[in-house]
């Protein structure tokens, strides 16, 4: 038998996403974000969900851009930070000792030392509630070459060791060992459907 919580944000896991801007001053800033995720593939755009009363909320309504910088386990403590402080008060960079990249393609800085990066330009906002749902559409992702697979060319999960967050439990995880590959694992079971 399952226990009832009630309407609670207990869906697992959520990403540590990173969110760069440039304040109306030019200042960079950056800000843990978990409510966010992958929203459509063509185009490619991600979600970032933001309350008005965030430092970032402020820079992305203003430059319509943004970029998601996402960190491996050895800055979860940096991550950490950078959903603690704001970037009203002090400068996350300087006191984090990371380094912010300007973006090629939008008007938003980066976090050098993360080996993932998505440039993104705001294409629609939608306030929910507490929160507004930005959707940003992917004009470029930047990997750091160390934590490519050779055989794909594409990320690998066990090099670039993201990390993700627990809602309401407030924990941070990393990710365990691959439990195989997508349209494979489940092959058996559609197999067995059609015939």
């Amino acid at each position: 038998m399952k226990k009832s919580f009630g309407a609670k944000i207990l869906a697992f896991p959520a990403p540590v996403w990173c969110v760069g801007t440039f304040d109306r001053n030019g200042k960079p800033n950056v800000m843990t974000a978990a409510w966010a995720g992958i929203c459509c593939s063509k185009p490619p755009c991600v979600n970032v969900s933001l309350r008005k009363a965030t430092y970032t909320y402020g820079s992305l309504m203003g430059k319509k851009a943004f970029t998601v910088s996402i960190p491996s386990e050895n800055y979860a403590g940096e991550a950490d930070f950078f959903g603690i402080a704001s970037g009203r008060d002090v400068d996350k960079f300087e006191i984090s000792g990371l380094t912010p990249v300007k973006s090629e393609l939008v008007d938003a800085p980066y976090v050098n030392e993360f080996p993932l990066v998505m440039e993104c330009r705001v294409i629609h906002f939608h306030e929910i509630g507490l929160h507004t749902i930005f959707i940003g559409e992917i004009l470029d992702v930047k990997i750091t070459r160390e934590v490519l697979s050779q055989d794909t060319n594409l990320p690998d999960l066990l090099k670039l060791k993201p990390i993700t967050f627990a809602p309401e439990i407030r924990t941070y995880h990393g990710l365990g060992e691959v439990l195989g590959h997508a349209f494979d694992l489940g092959m058996p079971l559609h197999l067995k459907n059609e015939a």
